[in-house]
Order: C-alpha cells, then structure tokens, then sequence
C-alpha cells in the first residue's frame, strides 16, 4: 500500500507509514487541539512541483489569518505558496450557491491543477449549509466519486465530537479518522491524538501524547511492551552498585538487565546511591543515563562534584543526564523521550530520580502503570541495568507498597531507613531479590564524602523492622 507521509515520523509510525494514498480522511478535534497544523505540516511536507496541494478553507477562520499564524512554524515555506500550496477561501460561495458550491469547486480545481491532494477546512461548517441529512449524502457521494476517480488524497478537518462521529455520514466513507484531545489541568494542557479508524492498514492503538512547538507537533508514540522472544537468552552477568557493601548484601551485585526499587525517606540516600551507580558505570566505560526531577541541574552537579567526580568529563566518558521540572512534568514526554534516548545512545545503566514524581504528575495512574511496565521490559530485553528510587512517608516496609502497584514489576527492592535519636543512623534492607541468594538481615550505613557504604549488621534495626 503507498502512504501519504504526515511530515512528521512520529505520527508515521503510528499510522504504520502515514495515510494510505487516495484515501478520505477525517481529522477531527475541538477547537486549540491541534487538527489544523497537524493538517498544514502534512500539507508542506507533501507539495512538490509535480501536483499542487489544495487547502479550501469554508466557513472557518478567514484565510489571511489563518496563514499569519501558519508563518510561525518552521514547516511553513512562503515560496511554496501559490505553486506546490494553492489556499482558497470557498466561504462566499458557499453562502452563495449552498453546500453544491464545494462540488464545484473541487470540480474546477480538478480540472485546472489536478490536486494530488485536498484539504477542507472546516468540513463540519458545510452541515450549516446544508437543507437535510439527505442532501449531505448525496454531496458526499458525488465528492467521493470525483476523488477517487482522479486519485487524490483528501483530508476533511473539524471541529468533531465523540458523538459526532456516531452519526454524520462522513464518518461513513472515510478511509482514515484521526482524532485530537485536550486535557486540561490546572498546570498544563495535556494534548493526545489518537487513530480512531484506518481501512486497510494496521495502527498503533492507544492515545499518544504531543505538544505544539515550532517545529509543528512534537508526538510521543505510546510506548508497547516489546515482542516476547521465542526462546530466552539468559546472561549471567552482574552489575556493580557502586555502594561500597551492597554487592556483597546482593550475591554480587545486580543482574544485568533487571530493574531495582530503590525507596526510602527523605535523607536515607537514595540520590547518592543513584549517583554512584551510574558513576561506577561510567568508571567502566558504559554509557549511563541519570533521569531526574527534584534537583535542577545546578544542584545535581553539586552532588557529583561532592562524591569526586568531574561534571564536564564525566559527561564526555558517557554520562548523560536528563532534567524536567516536576512542575511541567509530562508523564508521555519524559518515559518516550528517555526510551529514545536509550536506543540512540546505547545507554547501559538508567536511573530514574524519582519515580513518585511521575506517579504525582500522572493525570491517568493506568496509563502511567503502563508505560512503566513498558519501559522496564524493554530494559530486560536491552539488557540495561535501571535503578528507581521511590520516596516513601517513613522507613517502614509497609510505606513502600502503600505508594503505588510498580514494585511487583521489579527484580529487587532495596528498601533505606533513617532511625533519628541522638543522632541519625542510617540501615539499608534488601526486601526482594529475584534469583539471588540476598542477606536478609539489615545492615547499617552511613553516607560519607564517597558516597553511600553498607556497614556491619545492625541487630536493634532489625528488631524494630519486624
């Protein structure tokens, strides 16, 4: 099946390639969604010297408008206009000659300039036009007709709603329906599309979160689980923590590819031990990713220079680190956006600084209880070693379950209290480790100028645990 790229790879590996060539489409949405220059971004990314691109515009915004806005973008292209990108304001004959007017239209253009692609916006406005339901569809017939017989690929933009799309008989014939969401709280616009049909043709499911930046819609595909291989490959390999003691605690260290809840109340150390570990990843020449969203990044380099390391060379030797406010934190954004960057960089060790900022900015805690899962499985699959750290209300076993369901798709739970009398100590206690032979006594620690280290057993911690 040839495709009809959407300008944006993203949206085309969503739509399995893009739109099948000389289909109708709908693409709809609320006003502020983002349907319209998801339409003008496939609009330039397709015109060519070949066959022009038609853009009508009904009874919507006026055309000089929309097209100062539309020079915002970086997709926008004025030499384009009038030659590969042809926009028409078809408004006053519509209020003319009625809902026939469109027909004509695309009968002259079709004529004329044999568009290899039309777009109509708004479509949904022709419903004010039209006298019946009847007459629509008769319209709609007879446009389906002329498209198809001189293959062009046309795109009906508007202002749809759910329930729209149950009963207007353009959702009858469309090939392809495209739909746009917004969310909004009460710091930020959550934006999604979603693939609701595509005849023919395979799609990723599910919504996909975006933004609208200069460049056009910036999208982030839903992350899936990976394919489950027929047969495993085991590797029976260890990964250093880089905590002084803790290896011993865990048969050696962690398994290459499993994921570990690191939890803890405020102070136990969970940032440092996070640190050391992508630090001792990078002291042996593998490419460390350090996801954070508590300490800007000024702070953060304060914590590396306080455990001996060099900022600048660290991040020359593989060190990468990525920053987001827990402010404007979105959960879609940040979970594709690290997944890229791990395949693009061949990341061997990750850790995510803090997990609970996730679950606090998720508007949807399934979807993010997904993605999760997601993620962690495709970090066995990549053999990547992954540390989150969890914050908890206090240093009890049962505050770490409390906080959310991502614990039971970990391979180990390595659970940091604090114990404040007259003076703080620190213990650490493994409360899971899947195929290892783990100590199951807490030990106590202490965080000195290299970090955090394990120290003796500490009997009247683990007495006060049980």
């Amino acid at each position: 099946m040839k495709r009809v790229s959407t300008g944006n790879p993203q949206a085309d590996e969503i739509l399995h390639g893009g739109f099948p060539k000389n289909s109708i489409n709908i693409i709809m949405g609320q006003p502020g969604t983002g349907k319209s220059i998801f339409a003008e971004q496939l609009v330039f990314q397709n015109a060519s010297d070949d066959r022009p691109i038609l853009y009508l515009t009904t009874l919507s915004e006026p055309l000089a408008k929309m097209v100062t806005y539309l020079q915002r973008f970086a997709f926008f292209d004025e030499k384009k206009i009038g030659k590969s990108v042809i926009y028409q304001d078809i408004g006053p004959e519509l209020v003319k000659g009625g809902i026939r007017a469109l027909l004509a239209s695309v009968q002259h253009a079709i004529e004329t300039s044999a568009p290899k692609m039309i777009v109509v916006d708004s479509f949904k406005a022709l419903h004010a036009l039209s006298p019946s339901t009847t007459e629509l569809r008769h319209v709609l017939y007879d446009l389906t007709g002329l498209l198809t017989a001189y293959q062009t690929t046309a795109f009906l933009v508007g202002e749809y709603t759910d329930e729209d799309s149950q009963r207007l008989p353009e959702f009858a014939v469309a090939d392809g329906i495209v739909q746009f969401l917004r969310n909004p709280l009460s710091t930020r616009d959550e934006r999604f599309l979603r693939v609701v049909k595509l005849r023919g043709s395979g799609y990723l499911e599910g919504l996909h979160a975006f933004r609208i930046g200069a460049g056009g819609l910036e999208i982030f595909p839903r992350l899936v689980s990976p394919l489950i291989p027929e047969s495993y490959t085991i590797v029976e390999e260890r990964t250093s923590t880089g905590v002084e003691g803790l290896d011993d605690l865990m048969g050696g260290g962690l398994w290459r590819g499993s994921t570990t809840v690191l939890a803890g109340p405020t102070g136990a150390g969970k940032t440092t031990a996070g640190l050391q570990f992508v630090l001792d990843g990078v002291r042996r020449g593998e490419p460390c990713l350090y996801a954070n969203f508590q300490e800007n990044p000024m702070q953060l380099a304060r914590c590396l220079r306080g455990l001996g390391a060099d900022v600048e060379d660290c991040k020359r030797r593989g060190l990468h680190l990525l920053y987001a406010s827990p402010v404007e934190l979105q959960v879609d954004r940040i979970i594709v956006g690290l997944f890229q960057q791990i395949q693009q960089t061949g990341i061997r060790r990750v850790v995510i600084d803090a997990v609970g900022d996730l679950v606090a900015a998720a508007s949807d805690p399934q979807r993010l209880h997904d993605y999760l899962y997601a993620l962690v499985q495709h970090f066995t699959v990549k053999g990547v070693t992954s540390i989150l750290t969890f914050e908890t209300a206090d240093s009890s076993p049962d505050a770490l379950f409390s906080g959310g369901r991502f614990s039971y798709m970990s391979d180990n739970i390595v659970l940091l209290s604090t114990d404040i009398k007259d003076k703080t100590r620190r213990s650490v206690a493994i409360i899971k480790a899947r195929a290892t032979k783990h100590s199951l006594a807490v030990h106590e620690a202490e965080i000195t100028e290299n970090g955090l280290r394990v120290l003796a057993e500490a009997p009247d911690l683990s007495r006060r645990h049980r």
